[in-house]
């Protein structure tokens, strides 16, 4: 169901970015950061789901919070004239990999498992 609603949601989006005026190369920054941050807790919440540990306070505030954190880090950052949001793209991005990680691994304990459920299933059959 959750993968369902994933699935439309990036139709709505992609619908919605196709139609949408062009950002300024002003935001472009902001954006990509926020963006990077949003995949983060996306990544981390279908992680969570596979975990049997989602809640969605905390994808929520977790979402939200990560963008708008990276999003004061990159302005910050253009005001000291300090390229502070590369620490955060590190940060979101490894975290992106690791839940990337997580999620492989379930999808390939499970694609395994049935694989040994089938040759076992046909053995028994011999």
């Amino acid at each position: 169901m959750i993968f369902i609603a994933i699935i439309v949601g990036c139709l709505i989006g992609a619908l919605i970015g196709l139609n949408s005026p062009i950002v300024p190369y002003t935001y472009s920054g902001y954006l990509a950061i926020a963006i990077i941050a949003a995949l983060d807790s996306v990544f981390g919440g279908i992680s969570s789901i596979l975990n049997k540990t989602f809640d969605l306070k905390v994808f929520i505030s977790g979402f939200f919070g990560n963008a708008i954190l990276s999003i004061l880090l990159t302005y910050l950052g253009q005001k000291l004239n300090v390229d502070i949001y590369l620490a955060a793209i590190v940060v979101f991005v490894g975290r992106m990999f690791n839940n990337l990680a997580i999620i492989r691994r379930y999808y390939l304990a499970k694609f395994i498992k049935y694989r040994d459920e089938k040759k076992n299933a046909k053995e028994k059959q011999n």
